[in-house]
């Protein structure tokens, strides 16, 4: 219940400060630079070393590259029938493609099955994280109209260039020869930072006037992120012949809303910021109903 109640009054002010000038109009860059550079590394240094890499890992690691490629090929279709840009495209895949597995997940998952499945959901939550910081970058790259053309070398540039994914690579590396869980408190501090400051930031940036000539972009992502997306997780296990709790965990973890993460990447690339925070405030409004109603669908076909 705090976090749910944490994620309104972060929104909430976020948007009481912007329409009541009590902060700078671009302070939103500023928190979002801690995020990248600080906060969310220190993620990847407090889950990356708790893994477990056992086989029952496989599908929720799957079901998230599965996630991400449908989104990826869904947002494709619907913005080529509708002749949309580069930059909208890359937009609404960053939207569409990766869940909030972790800041709404994990406590979702507490809620639903018990905090010991928690462990299933970080599997869910790290291979969002290395997706969003390989394949994410990429699209956020091609759509942000940097570049004419965009080489591999470009993207390679940037992605080892972007502190998240610098971070969960070193995080691997260094945990595979070194024991670095004495500094575990440290990185659950800066860990703590992201989604308060991730949503006051969205709340920075959300603005509703207008919202009805985007209702379209907006509505699409939502039906795929909480709906098909899911029904294509429950489709995997059914099809791998899987029904236990890393089955049911992978699917809640896809019917998650949109990444909060999601906001800042298209912010830093250029892209439309206006319509991702959009479609993560609606998002997590309606994941709230659509996750106990996929809670209860699995408890059928589980």
């Amino acid at each position: 219940m705090v976090n749910f109640i944490m994620i309104v009054v972060c929104i909430v002010a976020g948007m009481i400060f912007r329409s009541a000038k009590l902060i700078h109009p671009q302070a939103h860059k500023g928190i979002n630079t801690w995020i990248l550079y600080i906060a969310l590394p220190a993620v990847a240094f407090k889950y990356i070393p708790r893994v477990s890499w056992t086989s029952e890992m496989i599908l929720p690691a799957i079901g998230s590259l599965v996630v991400m490629a449908a989104g990826w090929l869904f947002i494709s279709v619907y913005c080529r029938i509708k002749g949309y840009s580069k930059r909208t495209r890359s937009t609404l895949i960053l939207a569409s493609g990766f869940s909030n597995t972790s800041f709404i997940g994990f406590p979702l998952i507490a809620a639903y099955y018990g905090e010991q499945y928690i462990s299933i959901g970080i599997i869910c939550d790290q291979a969002m994280f290395l997706l969003l910081s390989t394949f994410g970058i990429i699209w956020a790259v091609k759509g942000g109209g940097e570049h004419a053309t965009v080489s591999a070398k470009l993207v390679a540039k940037r992605l080892f260039s972007f502190p998240p994914f610098v971070g969960a690579l070193l995080a691997l590396l260094l945990s595979a020869v070194i024991d670095i869980s004495p500094a575990e408190p440290f990185f659950d501090k800066l860990a703590a930072t992201v989604a308060p400051l991730a949503l006051f930031s969205v709340g920075l940036q959300l603005k509703f006037n207008g919202w009805k000539r985007e209702i379209s972009q907006v509505m699409v992502t939502q039906v795929y992120k909480l709906l098909i997306a899911p029904a294509l997780v429950i489709g995997l296990a059914l099809l791998a012949g899987k029904t236990g709790h890393a089955a049911k965990i992978s699917v809640f973890e896809a019917a998650m809303p949109t990444l909060i993460t999601s906001s800042i990447i298209a912010e830093q690339f250029k892209l439309n910021t206006r319509i991702t925070n959009l479609i993560i405030g609606i998002s997590i409004i309606l994941g709230f109903f659509t996750t106990a109603a996929w809670f209860k669908i699995m408890e059928i076909i589980f």
